[in-house]
């Protein structure tokens, strides 16, 4: 969409088998499916299979899809093992892939307040939502993760008869993978992500509205139901994308959100009024706005507080502060140049409105050639700092599941659950203004596969640059760690080995990348403790390039 790993430690290692079988088969290499620059005002969004099209048994195009051609990919360490005999994995918590059940014991690093405390009193006006983009649900078509769609077509560079192999094939990761459901599996999946999302401390999702009719406004009706089904707390605010929906009539969109406004998971306000946040607001006018708006109140009967989500918040605030409740921006996919989003921020407030500030991993986009230097988990650790030292109302993760942009917060095949629960860490301190106590010893490991200015060796040819305004590329290993109190952490880079003194609480430390797997354990009077191993291995030479950072956490081994 706009402008978006691990192993022994993702409760952990009951994928590697199976990530292994399908990147040697197919190569988890691809390129962003969504080919328009959020950072520039002719953004544009142009869609492939996924949202035109609803995967059939063997999903769009199977039968004349090609078989994959010896496509190679990061291949997990000699650590790996497989699945628990039972298919429930380690716990329970991913089995053969996730199965959405609650998050094991000793995950985080600390213990994670309730959803009521999360929702009430002070914590419940800091609201945290996450993007959903349909066109990525955790399945396509139902079936097993080693021949689905995503595998033969989206994470295989000759997928879809080859029209992705310019740059690399379509996506670099997918959602964690899932066991085939009986009965209405899509629903049973979208279930699942709510389930997902509520447990790690989210208020709802940013549904993004990216067609009036057709498989993606479909699932966008069953998110609506599974919300209201998991949890009647759990809100879904809708933001048509004005990229994608193909209208000029006011009428026919204040028709579509006003028949998904009505379902009771839509968020409101607490005085009635339905959240409205289009994504790319200014491609519309302020008058066209003001008609939506007023067929909403006269044809429907639908109060609204308009959020706008903006690509150039400093160009179009005070047009549309007339009729806006707040604002929000898509924002930077780069540590660096977030200082303004404290402006942002006051600007917003200064005018009386609130402010939703984005925060986001990555973003790395092979089908148009760009992609942002996110400096390890530099970029989420920043602008989560920014929405809470700079006071934002509510904030946007972005994304949730976009993998045409890498930038996923949700469980997925490489990172596990790392920046997820990381996100649980800021999201606390966020909405009840304390830090959380660190009651356990945690480790995250963050690294890429390859080197940044590695030249693919296969027949990719169009290839990424940093975007401008991004920073210079790096090849770091980054080892965050959490402590109860001051420890070693000796950790492994290839054939380095090397050991620093981390202090209680968080502290990052960066070490060169080098060919072979990064760990770390942590080591308290002499003896080990929380360890985590990245068991993709970084390589040099790489058949196809993949920028996207991979993350570990020891809390889910």
């Amino acid at each position: 969409m706009s402008s978006h790993r691990r192993r022994p430690g993702f409760r952990g290692r009951s994928l590697l088998t199976l990530s292994a079988a399908v990147f040697l088969l197919f190569g988890v290499f691809a390129a962003t499916g969504i080919a328009w620059d959020p950072f520039t005002g002719d953004a544009r969004r142009e869609v492939s299979a996924p949202v035109t099209a609803t995967p059939g048994p063997g999903g769009p195009g199977a039968s004349g899809e090609e078989p994959a051609s010896g496509a190679s990919g990061p291949v997990p360490g000699p650590t790996a093992s497989g699945p628990s005999p039972d298919g429930t994995g380690q716990g329970g918590d991913e089995g053969a892939g996730d199965t959405g059940a609650g998050r094991p014991a000793g995950a985080l690093p600390f213990d994670l307040p309730p959803v009521a405390a999360l929702r009430t009193g002070s914590a419940g006006g800091k609201l945290v939502f996450a993007h959903y983009f349909t066109p990525y649900p955790l399945s396509l078509d139902n079936a097993s993760a080693d021949a689905d769609y995503y595998t033969r077509n989206y994470l295989n560079p000759a997928g879809e008869n080859g029209k992705h192999e310019r740059y690399g094939g379509l996506l670099r990761d997918r959602p964690l993978p899932v066991a085939p459901k009986a009965g209405d599996w899509e629903f049973a999946n979208l279930e699942q992500e709510v389930r997902t999302a509520r447990a790690a401390g989210l208020d709802g999702f940013t549904l993004d509205l990216l067609s009036l009719s057709g498989p993606n406004r479909d699932r966008a009706g069953l998110l609506m139901r599974a919300a209201h089904a998991v949890d009647p707390g759990f809100k879904i605010m809708l933001m048509p994308d004005m990229t994608s929906l193909d209208t000029d009539d006011p009428g026919v969109l204040a028709d579509a959100v006003a028949a998904l406004g009505k379902a009771p998971a839509a968020h409101r306000l607490g005085d009635g009024r339905l959240v409205v946040s289009p994504f790319k607001a200014e491609a519309k006018s302020v008058a066209w706005w003001t008609q939506v708006l007023g067929l909403l109140k006269t044809r429907h009967g639908i109060r609204t507080a308009f959020v706008p989500t903006f690509l150039d918040f400093d160009g179009n605030s005070a047009r549309f502060a007339p009729i806006s409740h707040g604002f929000s921006e898509w924002g930077s996919r780069s540590y660096v140049g977030q200082e303004s989003a404290t402006r942002d921020v006051q600007r917003a407030h200064g005018a009386g409105k609130i402010w939703m500030q984005p925060v986001s991993v990555q973003d790395a986009r092979p089908n148009q050639g760009i992609y942002d230097e996110a400096g390890n988990t530099a970029t989420l650790r920043s602008t989560w700092t920014h929405a809470i030292d700079d006071g934002a109302d509510w904030v946007q993760l972005t994304t949730w599941n976009d993998y045409s942009e890498g930038s996923q917060f949700a469980p997925s095949l490489h990172n596990g659950y790392a920046y997820l629960d990381l996100t649980s860490y800021y999201l606390t301190k966020f909405k009840t203004g304390s830090w959380p106590r660190i009651v356990r010893d945690t480790l995250y490991v963050c690294a890429r596969t390859q080197f940044a200015a590695a030249d693919p060796t296969g027949t990719q040819s169009l290839l990424m640059s940093p975007r401008k305004g991004s920073a210079a590329p790096r090849d770091t290993v980054e080892v965050l760690s959490f402590l109860t109190a001051p420890a070693s952490i000796r950790t492994a880079v290839g054939p380095a080995r090397d050991a620093h003194e981390a202090p209680a609480g968080v502290h990052s430390e960066l070490l060169p990348l080098r060919p072979g797997t990064s760990s770390a354990v942590v080591v308290r009077d002499g003896r080990p403790g929380a360890e985590a191993e990245l068991p993709y291995a970084a390589d040099r030479t790489v058949q196809v390039q993949d920028l996207q950072y991979y993350a570990v956490t020891s809390g889910r081994d």
